[in-house]
């Protein structure tokens, strides 16, 4: 279970406070209006963000002591997070080899984890010969390799088309299907949220709700909501 335990995170002209807790293998969404604090939710549960007061725990564990690296978190971002200057493979393979020298055994997770996600022809190619949506598909085969058990996503598809974006949160579903993952997914978008199923979480007003399931939420939106979807 992961807990955000009386959490407040502060920033110059910023207050976010949280207080709640999100079972295992949930899949979440967090929405609310830009600058409410959404990412900056994700990224304290990260450890990018120390917060003011409160802690972040997994299963009882407070992380406050663990680095990103240390923690049982994969994220994914906007930009994938890709190193230019190295292959598709070679990327995924700094997942399980972080000095870049994978045993056979982990190549052939490599190779698997392509296959998984459609990009079995591509590990040869750079980033920059991939497409939006083959970019995301790198990220979610580094999930799906990584198998760390919280899944963060902060928009990582926002600059999809309707049915790109689908695509990859039906990819999503399935890396969590497999791995086991508690998802958290930021997004603007009220259809991402009702697509991922589950809960979801609203951040307005300098405050993160406890998560509530999605079809009820947004059937009886509350003011902070219904204010922002307009």
């Amino acid at each position: 279970m992961l807990q955000l335990d009386k959490l407040v995170l502060t920033e110059p002209g910023f207050r976010l406070v949280a207080d709640f807790s999100v079972p295992m293998g949930a899949r979440v969404a967090i929405i609310g209006p830009s600058g409410a604090g959404k990412s900056t939710l994700l990224n304290a549960i990260a450890g990018f963000v120390q917060p003011e007061a409160g802690r972040v725990l997994w299963q009882g564990q407070d992380l406050a002591s663990l680095s990103p690296g240390e923690r049982p978190v994969t994220i994914l971002f906007q930009d994938q997070n890709l190193f230019p200057h190295l292959t598709i493979m070679q990327n995924l393979a700094l997942g399980l080899s972080p000095r870049l020298r994978p045993t056979p055994e982990q190549l052939e997770q490599v190779a698997q984890a392509l296959a998984r996600t459609g990009l079995a022809e591509l590990g040869n190619r750079r980033p920059a010969e991939l497409s939006g949506g083959q970019a995301g598909r790198v990220a979610l085969a580094r999930a799906l390799l990584r198998a760390r058990p919280l899944l963060l996503l902060d928009e990582p598809f926002a600059a999809l088309g309707p049915a790109l974006k689908a695509d990859m949160l039906a990819m999503v579903a399935e890396v969590a299907d497999a791995t086991g993952a508690t998802v958290l997914m930021v997004t603007h978008d009220p259809k991402d949220a009702q697509r991922l199923g589950g809960q979801t979480i609203l951040v307005a007003d300098g405050t993160a709700q406890p998560p509530e399931d999605t079809a009820r939420l947004f059937a009886n939106p509350p003011k902070a909501l219904a204010d922002y979807l307009g």
